[in-house]
């Protein structure tokens, strides 16, 4: 990643190296539209097919299936220890593939900018979206450019859509868990919304929680090459862990047991989340996934991905049991097995 993600301190305050801010005329169209798109855009961007500048996109054919993917990103603030909105758009979006059984091989990427905004801050983004997509092996195509007036918006919004290619056999789905199947997590839970929560409210920890925005495509490409059995994949973003098991546990019928003990949380993380009263299970992640496997594989797919040195904190940390009463339940040391619970609403809006 840029410079621009890796050491920007909290709280955020930029201004323009240049003095040049975005006005509502870079979003009528005209001069200072087109200058916008070729100066700060297709620069970085510069594909055959974007640099064309058409109303479409022209992709050629692939031989498989097709997924496709939308998002839209709102995260405050715009950077943040270990990444920033434009890295975390580009990550987020190939991640919702990459977890569906497919390989990434484009994108689109609007902006919502609001009146304003320091041209180098946009600069700083765009970069970052650029060396994540390089990162990635993923071409941005397409894309549109609005600007709204002064308290319209806060910043900066994205908004992406993301065309892969499905690898057969992809994972079937939360629907075919079975009992008896295991469940990992590929690294530390609750890491980005951990970083966000550190970060927004100026938390002042030494050195500041990072990030896990990252792409999972080597592990989801390690567990393929290795002949793991992928019931399910999914990246555990808004409502992380817990969100994702009570999900699945409504697919399957199942219930969806899971030990505290095994959960792997940053020794950062601990410390916040027993500070200020929260479940890292419920905490976002972006570069972290929830794999239910057959019975019996997860120490074949754990020993894959802990040959990846992102992932040597991959753990499992549970089972799939016949159906209770509670969709999910956790067990914490002594107290034996309880229900876990959803809350009704996000502990930490605005994380994505």
């Amino acid at each position: 990643m840029s410079d621009a993600t890796t050491t920007w301190a909290c709280p955020i305050s930029t201004p323009s190296i240049n003095g040049e801010i975005i006005n509502l005329a870079h979003g009528d169209g005209g001069l200072l539209s087109r200058r916008l798109i070729q100066q700060e855009i297709t620069r970085l961007f510069g594909s055959q097919i974007l640099t064309r500048l058409d109303d479409a996109a022209r992709l050629p054919p692939m031989a498989g299936e097709i997924a496709f993917t939308t998002d839209s990103f709102v995260v405050s603030p715009l950077f943040f220890p270990g990444g920033d909105i434009g890295s975390l758009a580009v990550f987020g979006t190939v991640n919702d593939l990459i977890v569906s059984g497919a390989r990434p091989r484009w994108l689109s990427l609007s902006l919502i900018i609001e009146e304003g905004l320091p041209v180098e801050v946009l600069r700083r983004v765009l970069t970052s979206a650029a060396d994540a997509a390089k990162s990635a092996d993923v071409s941005v195509v397409a894309g549109d450019t609005k600007v709204v007036p002064r308290g319209a918006a806060d910043q900066l919004f994205l908004n992406t859509a993301g065309i892969g290619e499905l690898i057969v056999p992809a994972p079937i789905g939360p629907h075919a868990i079975e009992v008896g199947d295991e469940l990992l997590v590929t690294g530390n839970v609750g890491q980005h919304g951990i970083a966000i929560l550190s970060c927004r409210e100026n938390l002042g920890f030494e050195p500041p929680p990072l990030s896990d925005c990252a792409t999972l495509w080597p592990a989801a490409q390690a567990l393929r090459d290795a002949d793991v059995v992928v019931r399910a994949m999914r990246d555990a973003t808004r409502g992380g862990v817990g969100a994702v098991l009570h999900e699945w546990a409504t697919a399957c019928g199942h219930s969806l047991a899971i030990e505290s003990s095994t959960i792997p949380v940053s020794p950062d993380g601990r410390g916040i989340c027993e500070l200020l009263g929260l479940d890292p299970l419920f905490l976002a992640n972006e570069g972290m996934m929830v794999i239910a496997v057959p019975r019996g594989a997860s120490g074949r797919a754990l020993s894959t991905l802990h040959a990846l040195p992102q992932y040597q904190t991959a753990r499992r940390i549970g089972e799939v049991r016949p159906r209770i009463i509670s969709p999910v339940i956790i067990r914490r040391g002594i107290s034996g097995d309880q229900p876990l619970d959803e809350p009704i609403g996000a502990a930490l809006p605005r994380i994505c």
